[in-house]
C-alpha cells in the first residue's frame, strides 16, 4: 500500500482534490478532522487538561475551540506542547485506519502535513496552489471571516516555497484549470513508478 500526503495552504481547494482522489477508488483519511475528535481520548484529554486546565474542555466535555487557538496562537511553547500530544494520537489512528484499507494507495490529508513533520512518514506526498489572493477569497466567502483574519491564518503556515521542495508532486487549482487530469496523472505516475 502506497500512503500519499495531501496538502496545500488555507484555502488551496486541498479537500476538493481529496474528493476527486475517493471519486477514484482511494481512501483519504482527513487528519483535521480527526484531530477534532481526538481532544475527546481519554488520555489525550488527561494530557491537555494538565496542560491547560479543565476550564479548557466546555460543559459538554467538548474542547474550547476558540480558547485553545487564542492560547496556543499566541504561545510558542503551548502550540508545540498541544503538538507534541495531538500529532502521535493522529499518527496512530492513521496507521490504524490505514491497516483497515484495501485499495493500493491511501491519502493523508493534513493542513500542516510538512510543518508537523508527517510527510516523512508518507511514501510521496502532494502539495495543491492557489494564488495566494484567489485563497483569501475563498476563505472569507467560506467561513465568513475577514481579509485580515484570513491573512493572519496564512502565516502561520509555511509559504508554497518552502512546502514545493518537499513535494513530489503539485496540484494547480486557481480555478482555472482541469483538476482531475492533475489527479489521474499523479494515479499512473505513481502505477507506473511507485
Amino acid at each position: 500500500m502506497i500512503k500519499l500526503g495531501l496538502t496545500g495552504g488555507i484555502g488551496s481547494g486541498k479537500t476538493m482534490i481529496g474528493k476527486l482522489f475517493e471519486l477514484n477508488g482511494y481512501p483519504v483519511f482527513h487528519s483535521d478532522e480527526v484531530a477534532k475528535g481526538i481532544y475527546g481520548v481519554a488520555d489525550v484529554k488527561q494530557q491537555i487538561i494538565q496542560l491547560l486546565g479543565e476550564d479548557i474542555y466546555l460543559p459538554d466535555q467538548s474542547i474550547d475551540r476558540k480558547k485553545l487557538a487564542a492560547l496556543i496562537f499566541n504561545d510558542e511553547y503551548l502550540l508545540k506542547s498541544v503538538e507534541e500530544i495531538v500529532h502521535p494520537a493522529v499518527r496512530n489512528n492513521f496507521e490504524q485506519w490505514s491497516n483497515q484499507q484495501d485499495a493500493s494507495l491511501v491519502l493523508f490529508e493534513a493542513a500542516i502535513l510538512f510543518e508537523g513533520g508527517q510527510y516523512k512518514n508518507m511514501h510521496r506526498n502532494i502539495l495543491v496552489t492557489a494564488e495566494e489572493e484567489i485563497r483569501i477569497k475563498r476563505v472569507m466567502q467560506r467561513d465568513n471571516c475577514t481579509e485580515k483574519q484570513v491573512r493572519e491564518r496564512i502565516a502561520r503556515q509555511w509559504p508554497d516555497e518552502r512546502k514545493r521542495e518537499l513535494a513530489d508532486f503539485r496540484i494547480w487549482n486557481n480555478g482555472n484549470e482541469l483538476l482531475m487530469p492533475q489527479v489521474l496523472t499523479i494515479i499512473e505516475q505513481i502505477r507506473t513508478h511507485g
